[in-house]
């Protein structure tokens, strides 16, 4: 007998130390289950889902968590200029899982005011997404970030917040060495 994701979404919101949800894919979860899932406060690991609808981020922005421990784990291959414009709204911790963001997106998902932004699996970032970057009032990790030009850099590291745990001039230092 299989499950519906809206059970597992329910069995997850009744026992959330013993149902993992980190490799639940699109097919097993919809849209109304990570609407449900959204009701949880804490960490809510959904890494498994390759693909993020617009209404299903504008479900997730509600969902509530504080610090590390209580971020948002997504991996989608793609991130919509919607979707991100929807994560934006989130108030808690979250962290993205992708390998490129456009310019839009950047400019949106640099509105989120949560504690924590992680943009993990971005290797470089345009000018205008760094400027955009650069303007998010909270701590910023791009921790796969390995090409960046001498602009981007320098926006950067005019920020008030840290990335990557480093002042944002050390941070911009430690990439040019």
């Amino acid at each position: 007998m299989s499950i519906t994701g809206e059970e597992l979404a329910r069995e997850f919101l009744r026992n959330p130390d013993y149902v993992d949800l980190s490799k639940a894919t699109n097919n097993e979860l919809s849209d109304r289950a990570l609407e449900l899932l959204s009701e949880h406060e804490g960490e809510l690991n959904l890494s498994g889902l390759t693909e993020l609808s617009d209404a299903a981020a504008e479900a997730l922005s509600k969902h509530q968590g504080e610090g590390w421990h209580g971020i948002l784990y997504l991996a989608p291959a793609e991130l919509s200029d919607n979707a991100a414009e929807a994560l934006a709204k989130h108030k808690g911790s979250i962290s993205i899982d992708i390998e490129r963001i456009s310019d839009a997106a950047a400019e949106s998902i640099s509105k989120h005011q949560g504690e924590l932004l992680l943009l993990e699996g971005l290797t470089e970032l345009s000018d205008a997404a760094a400027q955009s970057l650069s303007k998010h009032e909270g701590d910023l990790f791009l921790s796969s970030l390995t090409k960046l030009s001498d602009a981007a850099t320098e926006s950067l590291s005019e920020r008030k917040w840290e990335i990557n745990g480093m002042d944002p001039k050390e941070w911009a230092e430690s990439l040019r060495q």
